[in-house]
Formats: structure tokens, sequence, C-alpha cells
């Protein structure tokens, strides 16, 4: 194909490392019209969550601060809020932004959630939206997250589903394949998507000392770039802020404006009155940390705050739909 990029075999996944350096700068730079992307994503699963006040929380992969504030709302003053993230620049802006706002309970530190245990482990509560996808050895990542915890405290992920179901990324993907030599996807590699099959989910779970895991489906439109966005303003999003967008602009200007114009094409077939909007899948992923001797045996015990977390969440987001995989 005419357009493809000198380097064929360029990753379309990205690890943890990554993030801190051009990924994290990349994210950076486009913040704002991320978290307003996945606003509606992150308010349902914080509902989902179940937050109360007084408890320890670490928010892992926390990125310019956005759901740590969030949490740091529902906790009150009695409780406490520590926000992780590899990238040195997002964690730059997540303490600007707590300064600027004034927010007493909440603290940031730059580490790989992969190997460090923050200030004030063990928590209540851990919780990580599109946090960690990205570890080059899950099974080892998993049980260093357990050990954050204390016993008989509560995990909280976000994931994407697997890329088939989420529509709103095979179409982008489709697109720029008609002009682009993409790598062939690894299942399970480090990436956006690897955490999609939701056995795999348990599996690392099960082996990392966590008990009783349930998944459920938040499965509702996604708006590219975020709602009220224009067809081409959609576009610019994903070539500006998604990973994507690196492999394109490894080509020559023309095939980079011809992949734009299709992008804006399939987006105004998907434009409605709140914006450019596709289907999305994320698993809501809930799991205990199990006494040492019990994980895989069900802990339904409650926190040192007396709550219980044996039973799913009842709701997921107005409108949404709940399943288990």
């Amino acid at each position: 194909m005419a357009g493809s990029t000198p380097d064929a075999t360029a990753k379309a996944g990205f690890t943890a490392s990554e993030w801190a350096g051009d990924a994290g700068r990349r994210w950076l730079a486009s913040v704002d019209t991320l978290e307003r992307a996945l606003m509606p994503i992150g308010e349902a699963f914080i509902a989902h969550a179940g937050f109360v006040a007084g408890e320890q929380v670490v928010d892992i992969g926390c990125g310019g601060g956005w759901t740590t504030q969030q949490i740091a709302s529902i906790v009150g003053e009695e409780g406490h809020v520590a926000g992780l993230d590899i990238s040195a620049d997002l964690i730059a802006l997540a303490r600007e932004r707590a300064d600027a706002t004034g927010v007493p309970n909440i603290r940031f530190e730059v580490g790989d959630a992969a190997a460090v245990k923050p200030a004030g482990a063990p928590f209540d509560r851990l919780f990580s939206r599109f946090g960690t996808m990205f570890f080059p050895d899950p099974y080892a990542a998993f049980a260093n997250l357990r050990h954050m915890l204390a016993d008989n405290g509560r995990l909280d992920i976000a994931v994407w589903g697997a890329a088939s179901e989420n529509r709103w990324y095979t179409a982008i993907m489709e697109v720029v394949a008609r002009h682009i030599e993409l790598p062939a996807p690894v299942p399970r590699a480090p990436g956006q998507f690897a955490l999609g099959d939701p056995d795999y989910v348990r599996d690392i779970l099960a082996k990392a000392g966590f008990a009783a895991p349930r998944i459920t489906a938040w499965e509702e439109d996604y708006h590219i770039g975020g709602p009220g966005r224009r067809p081409d303003e959609s576009a610019a999003f994903v070539l500006e802020a998604m990973h994507v967008g690196t492999l394109v602009e490894e080509c020559d200007t023309d095939t980079q404006d011809t992949v734009r114009r299709d992008l804006a094409a399939l987006f105004a077939d998907h434009e409605t009155s709140g914006g450019v909007a596709l289907p999305a899948k994320v698993l809501f992923v809930t799991a205990d940390a199990a006494e040492e001797g019990r994980a895989g045996r069900g802990n339904t015990d409650r926190n040192k705050l007396g709550v219980r977390y044996e039973d799913p969440q009842p709701s997921i987001s107005p409108g949404g739909t709940r399943h288990e995989p």
C-alpha cells in the first residue's frame, strides 16, 4: 500500500514504562480533551465503586488527577487519596491542579505501580480507571498491587473489553489500515485491550492474592473526543491524542491528510446531537484482598470501616447495561 509506514512492525500498543516518556507527554498535551471523553465512564465507575467517608484510597495510573479529586471529595476530610502515576509530567499537573483547588486530603507520587509501595500503604481501597493494562508482567504487577491493600481491602479497576467488542476502536483502525500497514495484534500484549478477557483477568487476580472477583460490563456509546465534538474535531482527537496517531505521523503528508479526511467521513456517519458516538464496552472489575492463605476462597469480611464488599454494586449508570460476562 502506498502509504505504508517505514516500519511496519511498529507496535500497536505500549507498556507502562513508555508512559514515563512520550506516551505520558502525549496524554498531557491533550489531557483536557481526553478527560472530557472519558468522564462518563469515570463517573459511572466511581459510582460503581461506592466509596464511603473515611476510606484510605490509592488511585493507580491517576494521570492528571481528575479521578483522584473526585474520590477525595467522597471520602472526605477523614479519608485520604494517594494518586500514583509513572509519568512525572502528569503528576506535576495533578499536583498543580490539587493546589489550585485546595483539596486537603490528597497527594500524588511518581512511581511504577508494578514495583513500588506508595507511602500510606496499606490502603482500604485500590482504584484504577484504565491504569492497569500496560504491565509487561501482569501477574507480578497485580501481586504488587495486592501488597498495597490491607487484608479485606477492595480493588476496583476499569479496563477496556476486547477490541472486537469496542466498535469505536475497530472502526477507527479499519480506516487507518486502508492506508497504513499496521502491526498484527498480539493477544494479551501490554496495551489498551490487554485485559479484555474476563477469564484472564480472573486468573491474574486469583494468583495475585485476590478473592471473589466480580466483573460487570458497562456498555454505552463512547463519544470520540468527548461529547459535542464535530466529525473533524473527532478525527483530530484520534490523530493527536490516541496512540495510533504516532503511526500516522510517520507517513508522508498526503497520507496523513487522507487518513484525516477518511476518519472525518466515518465520524460523519455516526454524528448525533451529542457528538460522534460509537459503541464501547468497559469491564468494571472488583475483587477483595484475601487474607494470607484465603485467596480464591471468597472473602466476605468487612474492612476497618465496617463496609461489606461481597456483593456487586446494584447499578452502573443511568440507562447503562449490566451483565456478568
